[in-house]
């Protein structure tokens, strides 16, 4: 339909190759909507006789709601789907009516807008998702402010704490990630038509009043920028890669937590698979697969950028390139969200063996270092010694826990540093071993954030509101698509079926 300057068809290898018809297909609402806007603009603006325009529209009403219109009219050896629906508004119309429909604009701006209107949706759709597995990610933690398990660095216990505050941990992580898809949807929520192929159009369009009709916040006002810029696009691809990076340390934490050696957790049933020759296994697979989708979507931002960096402005096919990619990585991150909300909902979680393992480790030497310091008034990198020839004695003769450790083994212990201080005496150290039980390792870290349980129920509070605030801005944005909409489908009605 495009050809006026090239005689006769494309070759069909030419156009099985160009073609985007099969990736577009989830453009084919959002091509139509635009479409809708821009013929009732250019009606408005005097450059439509009320006539064309209420058959353009009835054109698309046909297209949209009447599956046999559609079979009828459009041509799936088109190379795009903006080829594809104005050819059937042609064929349902005539070319004297139908082929008015694209003034003013060109498949440029066109796609622009398209992939704005459709990444508009899905950013909310996501963000919705994200906000749901928060919710469930403190409802976690509301239950587990007392559940005391070993933290870990380089995979080696570290410090004791609570449960409740690694899933606060990644609720604080997924907000930001709220927040920088919150900040690309205002970016994205701004309309490029009217940009028409790079140069604008001496035609007397409205680009605002499209906008508006769309339920965009204002225009990309150049229109360089607006037809060849993809920056929303990668951005959209970055975000998405740091989130499902979050998930992927979540999985690989609960992958390693449900394991026989460490018996934190389990996976509900509906969410882990079976071997077809162990009977005896229990698989965390849509943990291992969202690790792997991981890779998946950062492979999508790198060639999404790799596509972008040889290009000159203004635009190229190229950039039909970067469709599927973004569209896949959006596909992808709402499964994976979707999936690990389940997953975090439903695990079965052992407090007794976090308990165990928390009560017979070595991670509480920080805590006791700390009350040599309070007690002995010595320096801490002295303080760190006591306590690493300790735990080395200890670790060396049978992994003996701390809190079963004699005056004979801290006295042989201390001989190997030749440490001997007044106050912090073997009999002093001792008692002060003894009362760094878990608990008390948790109650005396007071600091701004840790995991004692004061500092547990005020990050909860603080979480919660965030949640009230987030989803208040996101039914805001919904709300407006929602009303943008309805009126552009009542002006519509309107116009179609009562004609002054």
């Amino acid at each position: 339909m495009y050809r006026s300057r090239p005689s006769g068809n494309l070759d069909n290898r030419a156009l099985s190759f160009l073609s985007s018809i099969t990736e577009d297909a989830d453009l084919f609402y959002y091509d139509l909507l635009g479409s809708q806007a821009h013929v009732l603009m250019l009606y408005e603006s005097d450059i439509l006789s009320k006539k064309d325009t209420i058959e353009i529209l009835k054109g698309i009403d046909q297209l949209l709601n009447h599956s046999d219109t559609l079979k009828e009219y459009a041509d799936p050896a088109s190379e795009d789907i903006h080829e594809m629906n104005e050819s059937a508004i042609i064929k349902i119309t005539g070319i004297n009516v139908g082929g008015k429909m694209h003034t003013a604009r060109s498949r440029n701006d066109q796609v622009v807008l398209d992939i704005r209107m459709k990444l508009r949706d899905e950013l909310n759709r996501i963000s919705s998702q994200l906000l749901n597995l928060i919710k469930s990610l403190l409802v976690r933690a509301r239950k587990n402010t007392d559940t005391i398990m070993p933290m870990y660095t380089h995979l080696q216990q570290a410090q004791l704490g609570v449960l409740s505050h690694y899933f606060l941990s990644y609720c604080f992580s997924l907000t930001r990630n709220f927040e920088r898809f919150s900040e690309l949807y205002r970016r994205t929520n701004i309309s490029p038509l009217g940009a028409c192929a790079i140069g604008g159009s001496s035609m007397p369009i409205d680009r605002e009043k499209v906008a508006s009709l769309l339920g965009f916040s204002d225009i990309v006002y150049n229109s360089v920028d607006a037809t060849t810029s993809r920056d929303i696009m990668i951005e959209f691809s970055s975000i998405s890669l740091i989130t499902i990076l979050d998930l992927c340390r979540i999985s690989e934490d609960f992958i390693i937590w449900s394991t026989s050696e460490f018996g934190f957790i389990s996976l509900d049933d509906r969410f882990s698979s079976s071997s077809s020759a162990m009977p005896q296994k229990k698989n965390p697979d849509p943990l291992e697969l969202i690790r792997g989708k991981t890779a998946v979507i950062e492979g999508n931002l790198v060639a999404a950028s790799s596509i972008m960096k040889g290009l000159t402005s203004g635009y190229s096919r190229d950039l039909q390139e970067i469709k599927p990619l973004l569209w896949k990585t959006s596909t992808t991150l709402e499964g994976s969200i979707e999936i690990m909300d389940s997953i975090v909902s439903t695990i079965s979680i052992d407090q007794n063996n976090m308990y165990s393992a928390s009560a017979t480790s070595y991670a509480i030497s920080l805590d006791i270092a700390e009350q040599l310091i309070k007690d002995g008034n010595i320096s801490f990198r002295l303080s760190h010694k006591v306590m690493g020839a300790i735990v080395d004695y200890a670790s060396r003769n049978g992994n003996i826990s701390l809190s079963s450790l004699t005056i004979p083994d801290i006295t042989v212990a201390l001989k190997k540093i030749n440490f001997t201080h007044p106050i912090l005496t073997v009999e002093k150290i001792l008692s002060i071993i003894k009362l760094i039980t878990p608990e008390n390792s948790i109650k005396f870290r007071k600091t701004k954030g840790s995991p004692n349980k004061d500092e547990q129920i005020a990050m909860i509070d603080y979480i919660d509101k965030m949640i009230n605030d987030y989803e208040k801005d996101l039914e805001l944005r919904l709300n407006k698509l929602y009303l943008a909409r309805d009126h552009l489908d009542k002006k519509i009605k309107q116009l179609i079926y009562k004609p002054s």
